[in-house]
């Protein structure tokens, strides 16, 4: 490579980085300072500092996307999105969410100032619009989503009710000329809310059953049920699902499997072998002993089928338990949690649908797409990853509005997968190609046991970055750590993150965003706030613009020292004062 195809790195930097090899000295670096195409080609030379500066295990390929050596370190110094350049300050409360339109021109911010605000995407950002949703009684915005072609914007929001009230509402507003299309009800609040097609989103609905076991129904919604015909159906109920010890679903999201066999990235390095002739790749290199001896997440049905007792049904086994109760045959004595707990365990086996078993044979050329949330089985802090099949007859509100008629024994419906992450799940967030999840989660003690589902086990201060292929549904390598969050269980919030092509990015609780780098698994950035770190949204075409919000009220933006170069480059030079007098005496 020459040195003179693109911007070269400062001086002061190469001289930094060359102090960490042991056998250059000082006076060595000052003269290869000044001779820069001579360093440039000197490609085993780029390699040495690539490793030894970012600290990289050796058995990390280089991106084979990249020209040399040279070039993987003028990527990784150049285009962080790492340097501020504007702070907006119009919300005067906590900023908890940012998301953008797919095309990049808007995004919107949500806030506990109970507004919407959404701005316009240009060299300097301004607001556009904002939304005060408390006349409609919302306590405060908390999340939004564009739909697929940015006509629609979909907005979360919590009730104003009692401290532990978990209702809350989703709206629809005309991206044309922002006006309120739909209100739906969304309980509890933070299932969220998404999209599943340009005219359809998911909403969730909570019915307790008992003190802690209860259903969650998850129900599809027309954006237009406020303008379309009383003969056209406007809502469908997708799925119906039992809760176990206070469990609820939360977090819903929408995964389109159409792209898994042509991601923008591989994370894994033997498929990146395999695919590297056709498509730049990435691998997660992990240089700890002890997370690579770790195993590997596995993918377990959510409804296991009852071991078989003599052909004894899951029926008949409710009713011998019961038997067993009243004649005082059960030893030791149970809790009332604990009889609860087993009652509905007997009795969903027997009143389930079985589990989509080839799940993961899905065709890619298929219209399916996965419905993915956060449940639980043991506490109500989310703890597992839930995933459910969306065949293309479900993907629409024509039909019966409680869904398809449904045998006794199929009151329920079973999770096609869980991944279990061992831990309070805190974020989650998808890859541009829908082929990785990223999971943010605080680990509970390895050796942790669940007595009482009301009582979680304390959690960790470190925050975990987990990466999941949704292919494969398997753990790919090892996690992503740097940030970290401070609140107990029972105060725990979500902090969301973004996914670019090359870049993951994460808020935390400690008034920092980061940036890692998803092919050398490494943190490139600190983004610096005066409060915690809510939420952080990458352009979705132009991966070197960041956008962070946090309790301090302000949304910050970011881009790289490279656009900042070529955006100062654009703007018009101010004339010398001495040249501006004269011109000035001269008229």
């Amino acid at each position: 490579m020459d040195a003179g195809d693109g911007p070269l790195l400062p001086d002061s930097v190469l001289y930094e980085i060359f102090l960490y090899l042991d056998h250059v000295d000082v006076l060595s670096v000052g003269l290869v300072c000044q001779q820069w195409h001579a360093v440039a080609r000197d490609e085993f030379l780029w390699k040495e500092l690539f490793y030894r500066y970012y600290r990289i295990s050796r058995e990390v390929p280089r991106h084979p996307a990249a020209v040399s050596w040279y070039d993987e370190f003028q990527r990784l110094y150049d285009t962080i999105p790492c340097v501020e350049v504007q702070a907006l300050k119009e919300h005067n409360d906590q900023v908890l969410h940012l998301s953008f339109s797919h095309s990049g021109c808007l995004f919107a911010s949500c806030s506990k100032d109970c507004t919407v605000k959404i701005w316009s995407n240009e060299l300097d950002i301004s607001l556009q619009h904002s939304s005060n949703m408390r006349p409609y009684n919302w306590s405060y915005t908390q999340f939004s989503q564009f739909n697929s072609d940015d006509s629609l914007l979909l907005v979360s929001g919590v009730f104003v009710g009692p401290h532990n009230s978990s209702s809350g509402e989703i709206a629809v507003i005309s991206m044309e000329n922002f006006t309120l299309l739909s209100r739906v009800r969304n309980k509890p609040y933070d299932v969220f809310g998404c999209w599943l097609n340009e005219t359809n989103l998911i909403s969730g609905n909570l019915h307790r059953i008992g003190r802690i076991t209860s259903c969650s129904v998850l129900w599809l919604n027309n954006a237009f049920q406020g303008i379309e015909s009383e003969n056209v159906n406007v809502v469908k109920r997708l799925f119906k699902i039992q809760n176990l010890n206070a469990s609820t679903i939360r977090t819903v999201m929408v995964a389109d499997c159409s792209r898994y066999d042509s991601p923008d990235l591989l994370l894994d390095y033997e498929e990146q072998l395999a695919a590297s002739s056709t498509c730049p790749v990435f691998d997660l290199g992990s240089d700890s002993e002890e997370e690579e001896t770790k195993p590997k997440q596995t993918l377990e049905p959510a409804v296991q089928e009852l071991p078989d007792e003599g052909g004894v049904t899951a029926e008949d086994g409710l009713q011998q338990f019961f038997d067993d109760i009243i004649e005082g045959r059960v030893r030791p004595a149970m809790t009332e949690t604990e009889l609860e707990t087993k009652v509905a365990e007997l009795f969903v086996r027997s009143r389930t649908k079985p589990p989509e078993l080839n799940l993961l044979s899905t065709d890619s050329n298929s219209k399916t797409k996965y419905l993915i949330f956060t449940t639980g089985c043991l506490t109500y802090s989310p703890h597992q990853i839930g995933i459910k099949r969306i065949l293309p007859h479900q993907m629409t509100t024509a039909g019966p509005v409680l869904g398809e008629e449904r045998r006794s024994d199929e009151f329920f419906d079973s999770l096609d997968h869980v991944i279990d992450i061992h831990g309070h799940i805190i974020g989650m967030g998808l890859s541009p190609d829908h082929r990785y999840l990223y999971v943010n989660s605080r680990a509970w003690p390895q050796d942790c046991v669940i007595s009482d589902p009301m009582q979680p086990p304390p959690i960790a201060e470190e925050i975990d970055l987990h990466v999941f292929d949704l292919k494969t549904m398997k753990e790919v390598k090892r996690a992503l750590r740097a940030h970290r969050a401070y609140t107990p269980n029972e105060e725990c919030f979500f902090i969301f993150l973004d996914v670019s092509r090359d870049f993951v990015a994460s808020g935390a609780e400690d008034r920092h965003g980061y940036i890692w780098d998803r092919h050398y698994n490494i943190c490139l950035a600190k983004l610096q706030h005066d409060n915690v770190v809510n939420s952080v949204a990458f352009s979705p075409v132009e991966q070197e613009l960041l956008l962070t919000a946090s309790d301090d009220a302000t949304i910050k933006v970011w881009r790289s020292p490279r656009m900042v170069r070529i955006q100062q480059a654009r703007k018009p030079r101010p004339r010398k004062l001495l040249f501006s007098w004269l011109v000035n005496q001269k008229s």
